[in-house]
């Protein structure tokens, strides 16, 4: 029997607004509702960020992650819950004097970073290595606080997911895997699509995937237009799959999505149509080594 696929629902992410899709999820309910009817849909795992529910920005608060985390688990035990460390990485750079910071600035101390992590102890926790441009800003992970960051991950009882954006990341992968930094065999997922980072094409995915560590589990999505060319491509080189309204507020060209359900409903058709079949929360805990 073929390997089963995990589908990973990213839920509202810190960018896409309101303006851009209505019914975006920001406050931690809206959020937990999303989530679970995202599980109902067939994602095992559920990736989710935090949003001030006054201003719609991303948030690093314990609280609202504690919110969104308990409402899941009244609901539904057995999904997997995978919070975001991402938020507070960014810098803007003043216009007239570059070394300050500007309006939009985020980049704060690791530890902040991963507070609701240690917390909340969620299943998965992201693990962003890469420090590019992006927008109006530069993301930061330097390799020191992308150390501190996943000691606590790691202390916590959380999998650390490897989220990697370009060619640089997966050099620093594998030194922190050789430093044991990280554990072997890692949990990866591919950022493609990105400005400036990984170019969603046919060609990258494969070259990619070729560079893992032996017995890597592994993932890929694509952002925007990219999501379900690459969603399939990941499928049919063997890997895990991601969708949700982070990635696209598109159901199809010209067509805002009704909600990440239907997200999910569509990426679950493709890897049916595909042959391939959907893990269950239960069997993807199995996959990566999570505990039940």
């Amino acid at each position: 029997m073929a390997p089963k696929t995990i589908l990973t629902c990213a839920v509202t992410g810190n960018i896409t607004t309101r303006e851009q899709h209505p019914r975006l999820p920001v406050t931690p309910q809206e959020i937990a509702t999303a989530a679970l009817e995202a599980a109902d849909a067939g994602a095992a795992i559920v990736h989710l960020h935090a949003r001030d529910p006054e201003t719609g920005q991303g948030s690093m608060r314990v609280d609202l992650f504690r919110e969104i985390h308990d409402r899941i688990r009244d609901k539904n035990t057995s999904v997997i819950i995978n919070f975001s460390t991402g938020e507070g990485g960014r810098f803007v750079p003043d216009v007239h004097i570059p070394s300050q910071a500007a309006e939009g600035t985020t980049l704060t101390d690791p530890l902040t970073r991963v507070a609701h992590i240690s917390e909340i102890r969620p299943d998965i926790s992201t693990l962003d290595l890469n420090t590019m441009y992006s927008g109006t800003a530069v993301v930061i992970n330097t390799p020191e606080n992308i150390r501190k960051m996943a000691q606590v991950i790691l202390e916590s009882g959380t999998l650390p997911e490897i989220e990697l954006f370009d060619g640089g990341d997966l050099q620093l992968l594998k030194t922190l895997l050789a430093d044991e930094i990280l554990r072997s065999p890692p949990w990866v997922q591919f950022v493609m699509g990105v400005r400036y980072g990984m170019a969603a094409t046919a060609e990258t995915l494969p070259y990619f995937v070729s560079q893992l560590p032996p017995n890597t589990q592994w993932g890929a999505f694509g952002v925007g237009r990219h999501a379900f060319r690459i969603l399939a491509q990941a499928y049919l080189l063997g890997g895990h799959v991601r969708t949700g309204l982070e990635d696209t507020i598109f159901i199809e060209k010209g067509r805002l999505a009704r909600d990440n359900a239907e997200l999910v409903e569509k990426g679950a058709h493709i890897i049916e149509q595909l042959g391939g079949s959907l893990a269950s929360p239960e069997e993807a805990r199995s996959m990566l080594g999570l505990s039940g």
